[in-house]
């Protein structure tokens, strides 16, 4: 269904058993709703939504959203569904996401899991660096096309892992990606990409939601990361996944089924 906010229309997806607090579920860049199929599916005993960032799939923005005018979606659309809390589990750019949210609305949020996720960049000179490797990147998707960008994206290091997937699910991987739009991919770099949006890592501290950090062992710059993150954070846990690398939800799919599903049941005892 959709939802509209501020004159942009998200796309929502809802399932499960609809009591208790709902899980959100938020994506990764090129991705969607349909990157937690399986692991809502999987989740059936809960209720769970997902939605599509701005840019992405099938939610319909006609500027670039900035990560706290996202945050500030969110938050009405969950009044709107009258949901008062919500378990936060976010994926790479939609962790960030959702440790955005979880600083400006911490009321809101009962648990937040972070896979493979970052706070972003910890200088201002970094940041600079980043936006104009974005604003570059953003060109080049809207010059040669989505075809051009997913080859050259998925020859990337980072999903160097994932090459040892079966055909089926690169295949519904690299589907997904397709599916995007130029202005939607170029958007989101615009709006919500790393250098773009507020560097937390100073507000780790503050943070007094349980938090889980979810990494792959291969995705070594991410664990380094998260142990940074964690040292942070008094209310932050760490589980590092051997033999994953960025993508745990993909690459280790039942065990970072399991490693949530305990992390939230405990919350809920």
């Amino acid at each position: 269904m959709y939802l509209t906010v501020n004159d942009r229309s998200y796309w929502i997806e809802e399932n499960g058993d609809k009591t208790g607090i709902p899980i959100l579920f938020l994506h990764g860049f090129t991705g969607s709703n349909k990157t937690w199929r399986e692991t809502m599916a999987s989740f059936s005993a809960y209720h769970c939504i997902a939605l599509d960032l701005p840019g992405h799939g099938q939610t319909k923005s006609n500027d670039p959203v900035r990560m706290e005018d996202f945050c500030e979606d969110l938050a009405l659309i969950l009044n709107q569904l009258a949901i008062k809390q919500v378990h936060l589990v976010g994926y790479s750019m939609g962790g960030r996401a959702a440790l955005s949210f979880t600083l400006i609305h911490s009321k809101m949020v009962a648990s937040l899991t972070l896979e493979s996720a970052t706070p972003g960049l910890d200088s201002p000179n970094e940041q600079v660096a980043r936006q104009t490797k974005d604003d570059s990147l953003a060109e080049t998707i809207e010059k040669d096309g989505i075809l051009a960008f997913v080859d050259q994206w998925e020859s990337l290091p980072l999903f160097a892992t994932q090459q040892t997937l079966s055909h089926a699910v690169k295949n519904e991987i690299r589907n997904e990606r397709l599916a995007q739009s130029e202005k939607g991919l170029a958007s989101s770099l615009r709006g919500m990409g790393t250098g773009k949006q507020p560097s937390w890592w100073d507000q780790l501290a503050t943070i007094t939601v349980p938090v889980l950090v979810i990494v792959g062992a291969l995705d070594e710059k991410f664990v380094a990361i998260a142990k940074k993150m964690v040292q942070r954070s008094k209310t932050m846990g760490l589980h590092i996944v051997s033999n994953a690398g960025h993508a745990v939800h993909v690459e280790k799919k039942q065990k970072f089924d399991t490693i949530v599903k305990d992390f939230i049941n405990d919350m809920e005892e």
